[in-house]
């Protein structure tokens, strides 16, 4: 162990010190860098596409290449759309019929508005000296704070929105000399350093990419999975819930999350059947634990496996961890670049 001499220390503290108000002065600016990092990651993700628009569809002006990006992610994204909208409004309309037949059943009368209105009028003192006594003075009074904030939040929405134009914006700009500030980004550096970081960016940039395409394409074929599945069963919304798996699927297990819509569409399918839900519900458990199982057994060992040039049982371990996990190890990039590696093993 070298000895902390009083000169290291205060080029220790010094580094500190410049890291520490590097991370306040990104904290203090993050609202206006966060839309400048999205456009980046934006401009990442379409550059392919405004690629082959230049390449193979030979329109070589590259604003017109872009704008063609854009509406073919505009067409894909209400493509489907197309495909979960109008099914869950179906499905709302069954809910509302459903609704109907319970107050029907219960009040023994079809108008709700009427039934509303003999209530109030049956209990029309007790709501006049509920809204003369002191609780109904305190909590208008702990409301009306709650409603003054709900304005600021749709306030806060519009300016999102905004910021969503702005971001779209410096994308445009980006992806018009993409190839320039890619390639001239590692001039912020001295030269010494630019091989290493060059180096390490293009790992980084290998990594990435095949986790991106790799994982893209298992979410595809599980969405088409869970598709034919739940059109099998007769589960409705089919097409719009696999979509909506594969869509959530782009990060590993996050799917899970879809049992709960998949609960109510199993609930509202026993109610307009008559069938038990936790056969219906049942049925749909079976879809995601076939579905899971030939993801984790073929489709992610043959994708993943291939694009990471690793064997099924371990490249299975890291998609399913996610991208950051093997990333910040360096799991990936050992065998990719020494130097890559050596950086990794001394920042350890």
């Amino acid at each position: 162990m070298k000895e902390i001499t009083f000169d290291r220390f205060i080029r220790w503290a010094g580094i500190g010190a410049i890291v520490l108000a590097v991370l306040l002065l990104l904290n203090y600016l993050s609202s206006v860098l966060l839309p400048f990092f999205i456009a980046w990651l934006l401009a990442y993700l379409l550059y392919p596409i405004v690629k082959f628009i230049e390449d193979k569809l030979h329109l070589r002006i590259r604003a017109l290449s872009i704008i063609v990006a854009f509406l073919v992610v505009v067409m894909v994204i209400g493509g489907m759309l197309y495909f979960i909208i109008p099914p869950m409004i179906e499905q709302s309309n069954k809910v509302q019929d459903i609704l109907s037949q319970w107050l029907h059943q219960t009040t023994h009368t079809n108008d709700l508005t009427k039934y509303i209105s003999n209530w109030i009028e049956r209990n029309q003192k007790q709501i006049t000296e509920f809204v003369h006594s002191k609780n109904f003075s305190d909590a208008l009074h702990t409301a009306m704070p709650k409603v003054f904030t709900l304005v600021s939040q749709t306030a806060s929405i519009l300016l999102s929105i905004v910021a969503s134009l702005i971001t779209l914006l410096y994308t445009f700009f980006i992806l018009l000399d993409y190839e320039y500030l890619t390639a001239n980004w590692i001039k912020i550096f001295p030269k010494k350093y630019r091989p290493f970081w060059h180096e390490l960016s293009q790992d980084a940039k290998t990594a990435l990419n095949s986790y991106i395409r790799g994982q893209g394409l298992v979410a595809l074929c599980m969405g088409i999975m869970f598709c034919i599945g739940f059109t099998i069963i007769g589960f409705p919304m089919a097409i719009g819930l696999g979509i909506l798996i594969g869509i959530l699927d782009l990060v590993p297990y996050l799917h899970t999350f879809a049992l709960i819509p998949t609960a109510f569409l199993a609930m509202l399918k026993a109610a307009n059947t008559g069938q038990s839900f936790w056969v219906v519900f049942g049925l749909a458990l079976l879809v995601f634990a076939v579905v899971q199982v030939i993801t984790d057994m073929i489709v992610t060992p043959k994708i993943m496996g291939k694009a990471w040039g690793s064997t099924p049982p371990f490249c299975c371990c890291r998609s399913r961890c996610g991208a950051p996990c093997w990333v910040s190890s360096g799991s990936s990039w050992h065998c990719r670049s020494p130097r890559s590696s050596w950086f990794i093993g001394n920042a350890m």
